[in-house]
């Protein structure tokens, strides 16, 4: 037991800190308010183990930015309770969050509180684990939304965005292709002069990669063009146009995360450009921070330091 004075053993006792006056005092933690909706993170691809310890490490990040986040995985493929999908998630939030309503609605009621029912708002929100658009999966995605009939909202994808060039960058770097710090006055001899930014999804993908593209061509000072790995040849083709421009050491970067490309797709279409080849984003730090970013935005929550505001590369 402690006294006001101290501990019986005399110890010290540790006293929280006042709260620093002014505008340089430290940002209160945001936490996910009560009753918020869950946080479902749609996955494309076909299930495996590494995409799901892929996804669960991205929610892992998510949690820490906002704690209290219910976060929960709909595989956009999946049909097990090993790899449950994403509308038979949904429903299951919903069906969960119904009953604490009546639960709380009844326990009301019984002490005399009763009051009209209002708008609970959302049970879940949905945010795809995309880089970029893709209007086939999109429209899977938004199908399964409906067609559970949880009342749950579907955000955007996470990009175009800061974070994905600088996650491009790193994975860049890590496979020799970049220098890891465009501030620092030294050569990589591996890297590349002339960067392919490999996305899929069509057009809409390629143009919105292209955004990403400029603000990579910025950090390395080397040309970037985006091309899509779901059109034949085009990888190849925009290599050869980036030869033609003088560049020689050529990387295909994925724009991707990495479950919505299909398996050897990326190996194959460097191969056949004569390119080097980094690894999708992955479970990147930032992309978490993305995440958290998006459903917070979505539910019209202000969160402090949001993603690119004092944020290390890793």
């Amino acid at each position: 037991m402690s006294s006001p004075t101290g501990p019986d053993n005399g110890l010290p006792v540790r006293m929280p800190r006042p709260r620093q006056p002014g505008r340089h005092r430290r940002p209160e933690p945001v936490v996910a308010p009560e009753n918020a909706p869950a946080l479902v993170l749609a996955v494309p691809g076909t299930p495996s183990a590494a995409t799901r310890g892929l996804a669960e490490e991205t929610l892992s990040i998510a949690r820490s930015e906002l704690p209290g986040l219910d976060a929960r995985i709909g595989y956009v493929d999946g049909e097990s309770e090993e790899f449950p999908a994403l509308g038979a998630v949904l429903a299951g939030v919903a069906a969960q969050r119904n009953a604490a309503l009546e639960a709380a609605a009844a326990a009301a009621a019984a002490a005399g509180n009763a009051q009209p029912q209002q708008d609970p708002g959302p049970s879940a929100i949905v945010v795809p684990l995309l880089a970029g658009p893709d209007s086939a999966l999109m429209r899977r995605i938004r199908q399964a939304v409906v067609s559970s009939g949880a009342g749950a909202e579907l955000t955007d994808v996470l990009g175009p965005h800061p974070l994905l060039a600088e996650g491009v960058h790193v994975k860049l770097s890590e496979a020799g292709l970049a220098r890891a710090d465009r501030a620092r006055l030294f050569t990589v001899a591996t890297a590349a002069d002339g960067i392919i930014l490999a996305t899929v999804g069509g057009e809409e993908a390629v143009q919105a990669a292209g955004i990403t593209g400029m603000l990579l061509a910025a950090r390395l000072a080397v040309p970037v063009l985006a091309a899509g790995l779901d059109e034949e040849g085009a990888i190849a083709r925009t290599a050869e146009q980036l030869r033609g421009s003088g560049s020689q050491q050529l990387a295909v970067a994925p724009c991707l995360i990495g479950p919505e490309v299909p398996e050897g797709l990326l190996e194959a279409a460097a191969q056949e450009a004569g390119c080097a080849v980094a690894e999708p984003l992955g479970a990147y730090t930032a992309l978490g921070k993305l995440v958290a970013s998006t459903y917070a935005t979505k539910i019209g929550l202000g969160q402090q330091g949001r993603p690119g505001q004092g944020m290390s590369a890793r």
